[in-house]
């Protein structure tokens, strides 16, 4: 495994290389790192050239410099693709990275697209999520007439961590501005365009991104298959990761 690392617009992208073969790059969740898919990538690895990034505001690689997107980082990942000379590549995304796969493999040439656990649909709101959106809108209106401007900010941003998710509270302020823009975006528009054959593998327990989503995924891609495992939740690849590397072997060695 070789640490290497690339200056893309001015971002210094952190990358580790592995094995040979046809290259298929690796994408990680929210709130992880390249190492987080080392399994995943040694088992790749068996058959391909593997390019693990740690994607911008993860792992080595800084944070991006304005409020990025899921287009952004998209867009990263084609220039790193270009950049290396890596033509139809297999992606492999997990959770956030499955986002970033989805816009990728619609719109460029994949060999091959598996989507683990894989983010991209928008989900579905509560009553109580909504009540909580309304109130922090009414609180950051009323808590200025109050607190003042720079107590009201401060009030505001620790009621909103305390509410909100673990990922949410652990980022940075771009961190967290990010993740409050990629949740947000819908990618079931782009499903039909994605040509490439396409895996996915989930666990039937996962809460972050439920079975129902890669059902609906596998319904309107054209060129796809799911796989799930039981008792598994958002890191099948580590509840099971025996039947996990077998289903992914295969699939990387199919032509």
């Amino acid at each position: 495994m070789n640490h290497q690392t690339i200056d893309i617009d001015g971002i210094q992208l952190h990358y580790y290389t592995q094995g040979s073969g046809s290259p298929i790059i690796l994408m990680h969740g929210w709130g992880c790192r390249a190492s987080t898919l080392q399994s995943v990538a040694n088992t790749a690895a068996l058959s391909h050239t593997v390019y693990n990034i740690d994607f911008p505001g993860f792992g080595d690689t800084p944070e991006p410099p304005s409020v990025w997107g899921v287009e952004e980082y998209t867009r990263l990942v084609e220039k790193f693709a270009d950049r290396l000379g890596l033509e139809s590549p297999a992606l492999l995304g997990h959770s956030f990275g499955g986002r970033v796969g989805l816009l990728y493999a619609s719109r460029r040439p994949v060999s091959k697209l598996i989507l683990v656990d894989g983010a991209g649909l928008k989900p579905r709101r509560s009553l109580r999520y909504y009540i909580k959106v309304y109130s922090f809108k009414a609180m950051k209106r009323i808590a200025p007439l109050i607190y003042g401007r720079e107590g009201a900010r401060k009030r505001i941003e620790a009621a909103r961590a305390k509410a909100g998710s673990s990922d949410y509270a652990q980022a940075s302020p771009m961190m967290r501005a990010i993740l409050s823009k990629v949740v947000n975006e819908d990618l079931r528009h782009v499903l039909p365009s994605i040509k490439a054959p396409t895996l996915l593998i989930w666990g039937e327990d996962d809460t972050a991104t439920p079975l129902s989503d890669a059902q609906l995924m596998a319904r309107r891609i054209p060129d796809a298959g799911l796989v799930s495992f039981p008792h598994c939740g958002h890191y099948s690849f580590l509840d099971n990761p025996v039947q996990f590397a077998a289903v992914l072997k295969s699939f990387l060695s199919n032509n």
